[in-house]
């Protein structure tokens, strides 16, 4: 088993590569030299500035870990007047070549705003005597967990300032669980650039129960751990991958990993070689905005909207990779390097994870002259781990050896839970509404202790360029026949194709009647068969948003109205809730690019894929959730003349 953590402070290799810690310390002390961001300043982000398509054949690697032509995108803002900047930092020019006024937004939120805020708020007076008031008195005990809040509902008297809205949860013991434990109506205000308590809201005495059951650890569970035979996975050969700086390499699959503050895990130059020669597949996979509306409102729950991407960033929280916990066998990782809100660079060691995994059968026959031909499926698995405070998200990017892709995502972690008043116990669940049963927005987990319903929706960016850019979507629908004529009995199933030729059309809603896909054809190239080649969306975790379209919390993401967006590439056409959705009142993102209805046959596309998981907790989720696992599938459809597995040996 192997443990290859890349050196943080390595040069980049490859134009596409993540800036490194050096590069980091450099844009920071650039924006402190040219343009004067001091110690009243926060850098909310630093990332690699990437170059355009077009552009990046032209770039040369100049050796040494000196790529040609390096930037950086960063944005910052003075919290003494609360105005925010967007900088271009030339990195190769060492100079500061373009500096933007950001008037009225908010850049994302930061790690170190958060612990700044839970650290001022257990000393604040007026928090000590409202815990004291509830029988809470050792502070150390104490949690604050302070979420951004929406536009819409932020109070007259606070508007123009940078505020954020905390919970106050307590560990019933040193290493408890915090989120077992919510203090229940008590909620901070909180002005985030002077880092002060604006007000304390109080709704009432807490009334939690004696006996809620919420540890997790096995020292505090109280119950005997079962028995559980190893389980060993072993390469003897060693891993059937190569990794050479950033650039994988796996049986026919070819790609590039990246990572930034924003997106985590992104992938560039996907291809598949094909008799010899590379085909390209996807220019850049990513994972684009994630929005995690709370369907509950009551006064503790109703601003809860999490924008995960826009307004924390899953490069920030990712967590650590552990080898026989998080992954099994030939493991090889990379490191990511962020920063804090002083531009300081901070390694995650372990931040992404590769190996491969046994799949089952890939393909099998019996022939009864013949005999038994089976081959045994493997894949090669990139992935990463996300905390976002009470939740983790754990995101697998699978490739096939039949040129398959599968991007799966895993939430466990901690339900959000508040106390109620209702009579009863945990087995009443089957009412909602009634009594002896949580609120009719939310499940009864423990003793008086419910958690809100909720939804994941989870926005994949996929910039695919299915044997080159020139790519049109077509919607397919399986549509029944008709009883009749040559066919007596109803039996056809036939297929319609539908292109979509403007962004409007390119608006699309999964139906389940017609088991609706996306084909993302090239019409310009043919397989062996005179079709076009293409790849096919194969969706799974899709749902409506079940919200009225002028709530706050839909107009601020309008994305979760359609499944499926396509828009021509355009390369500041990033973020599909806008590029600040921290304290955001509207969609600033795909609602107004496909306004413009542009083309989108022939062209070089993007795809916006909204899935994710519709959340009605369950007391089976509690204390710790067991994995809620989604998933999608890019499935090649005439990429092929046949399948391309053939050619893989008998096992062993």
């Amino acid at each position: 088993m192997t443990n290859s953590a890349q050196p943080s402070e390595a040069g980049p290799e490859h134009p596409l590569d993540p800036l490194t810690a050096r590069e980091i310390r450099q844009a920071a002390a650039l924006l402190r030299r040219d343009r004067g961001v001091g110690e009243s300043w926060r850098i909310a982000s630093i990332e690699l500035r990437e170059p355009a398509k077009e552009a990046l054949a032209a770039l040369e690697v100049l050796g040494s870990g000196q790529v040609a032509g390096r930037e950086a995108l960063a944005v910052c803002w003075d919290r003494a007047d609360g105005q925010a900047y967007r900088a271009v930092v030339s990195l190769t020019g060492d100079a500061v070549t373009a500096w933007e006024h950001l008037p009225g937004q908010q850049p994302n939120m930061t790690v170190d705003e958060w612990h700044e805020c839970d650290q001022m708020l257990r000393g604040e007076p007026a928090l000590v005597d409202a815990l004291a008031r509830r029988g809470i008195t050792d502070m150390s005990l104490v949690l604050t967990d302070m979420w951004a809040y929406g536009a819409a509902l932020v109070p007259e008297r606070y508007r123009g300032l940078r505020l954020g809205w905390c919970d106050v949860w307590h560990r019933g013991s040193e290493d408890g669980n915090p989120y077992a434990h919510h203090v229940t109506g008590l909620h901070p205000v909180v002005d985030l650039n002077r880092m002060t308590l604006l007000e304390l809201e109080e709704g009432g005495e807490d009334f939690a129960p004696a006996d809620v059951r919420g540890e997790y650890l096995p020292k505090l569970i109280g119950q005997p751990l079962r028995e559980v035979a190893p389980l060993e996975i072993r390469q003897p050969s060693g891993a059937g991958f190569s990794l050479e700086g950033r650039l994988l390499r796996w049986q026919d699959w070819e790609l590039r990993l990246g990572f930034n503050h924003r997106e985590g895990l992104v992938l560039h130059q996907v291809g598949f070689r094909d008799a010899g020669r590379l085909r390209p597949v996807a220019h850049r996979l990513s994972f684009a905005e994630m929005v995690v509306p709370y369907r509950d409102a009551s006064p503790d729950h109703y601003r809860r909207t999490a924008f995960d991407i826009g307004e924390w960033g899953l490069g920030f929280m990712t967590t650590s990779l552990a080898l026989g916990c998080d992954c099994l066998g030939e493991i090889s990782y990379l490191d990511a390097v962020v920063h804090d809100s002083r531009g300081e660079p901070r390694t995650i060691s372990n931040a992404i994870c590769v190996h491969e995994e046994d799949s089952g059968v890939l393909w099998k026959h019996v022939d009864e002259r013949a005999g038994a031909e089976v081959r045994r499926a493997r894949r090669l698995v990139v992935s990463f781990h996300v905390t976002v405070a009470n939740y983790e998200y754990l995101i697998y990017w699978r490739f096939y050896q039949d040129g398959n892709i599968e991007c799966e995502v895993r939430a466990t972690g901690i339900l959000v839970t508040s106390h109620t008043g209702a009579a009863g116990s945990v087995g009443s669940v089957g009412s909602v509404g009634s009594v002896g049963s949580a609120p009719s927005s939310g499940t009864l987990v423990d003793q008086g202790t419910y958690a809100p319903f909720h939804q994941h929706f989870i926005v994949a960016r996929l910039d695919l360029d299915v044997d080159g850019p020139g790519n049109t979507v077509y919607a397919v629908d399986s549509v029944p026949a008709r009883a009749g004529g040559n066919d007596p009995y109803g039996l056809g199933l036939a297929l319609a194709s539908t292109p979509l030729r403007t962004e409007a059309d390119g608006q699309q809603d999964y139906d389940w009647n017609t088991q609706r896909g996306w084909k993302i054809v090239n019409d310009n190239v043919r397989n062996g068969l005179g079709t076009s080649v293409g790849y096919k969306l194969v969706p799974s975790g899709m749902f409506p948003p079940l919200l009225d379209r002028s709530s706050p919390a839909f107009r601020r993401a309008e994305v979760i109205g359609h499944t499926l967006w396509v828009t021509p590439y355009h390369p500041d056409e990033r973020w599909p809730c806008g590029d600040f959705p921290t304290q955001s009142e509207q969609d600033a993102g795909l609602p107004v690019w496909t306004a413009q209805d542009r083309s989108i046959e022939n062209t070089d596309i993007v795809l916006w894929y909204v899935f994710g998981l519709h959340h009605i907790p369950r007391p089976e989720d509690w204390p710790v959730m067991p994995a809620d696992i989604v998933s999608f599938w890019l499935k090649p459809f005439g990429f092929f003349d046949r399948n391309p597995a053939l050619d893989l040996p008998p096992s062993h």
